[in-house]
């Protein structure tokens, strides 16, 4: 079982699309308090979906999970914005914008997503905020996406590495048994290593007896001494 494979890589990116387009429509609804259209989120999720599935062929670090998760979040807050004006128009809908004109209602069409997020106000009024920007407003912004993204991929980096740790560990356990079946089946089969000409006893040297000689041992020296 590999990470790479076709479920797990499905898996790995619609989470990983599911994550960006929550996080981008999430904070886009609450800093715009207008819902979107629900087809403008759905497209969104599919475009995601299709890149992050191209790239997930292996297991990715937080460099390049950062590195395509805050442009493509960044990059679907300006498609949002851009649904918002063309279906929803200055008057925030349901359907009052360009597309309207066009004969394009249905693109727009269906129960907006974020309605009950749009209705939450903090302690800062977003809107407010965005119809009289101040200098510092659009970097605030960006800050505030980068970071939250930055957070998400090394939230998606511990998910993968855990991932890759797991399914390691799963394999291992599973062919431990055909591993050690095998290394036994080899050394049953394994034929007796004949050792080398070189080192071979030569043809009756081990059976040869040196009949000629007698063994002569007698009492200790100074026993023989003490006799004498």
């Amino acid at each position: 079982m590999d990470i790479s494979g076709t479920g797990l890589r499905g898996l790995r990116a619609a989470l990983f699309s599911a994550l960006v387009v929550l996080l981008s429509s999430g904070s886009h609804v609450l800093m715009s308090q207008v819902p979107l259209p629900r087809t403008l989120v759905v497209g969104a999720f599919a475009g995601v979906f299709a890149i992050a599935y191209a790239l997930a062929g292996r297991e990715r670090g937080f460099g390049p999970i950062a590195g395509l998760l805050v442009p493509l979040e960044l990059a679907a807050d300006t498609v949002f914005t851009t649904g918002q004006h063309l279906c929803y128009g200055p008057a925030g809908g349901p359907v009052a914008g360009p597309l309207r004109a066009m004969g394009l209602d249905a693109l727009c069409g269906g129960t907006p997503v974020g309605g009950p997020l749009a209705e939450v106000t903090g302690p800062v009024d977003a809107a407010a905020l965005l119809a009289s920007p101040g200098p510092y407003t659009p970097w605030l912004l960006l800050g505030t996406h980068v970071s939250v993204g930055l957070l998400a991929a090394a939230w998606l980096r511990h998910g993968e590495r855990a991932l890759g740790r797991l399914l390691r560990a799963v394999a291992a356990f599973a062919f431990r048994p055909l591993l050690l079946a095998s290394a036994s089946a080899a050394v049953v089969r394994r034929p007796a290593r004949a050792l080398p000409r070189s080192v071979r006893p030569a043809a009756g040297a081990l059976t040869r007896f040196p009949a000629h000689s007698v063994g002569r041992r007698g009492p200790p020296v100074l026993g023989a001494l003490a006799r004498a």
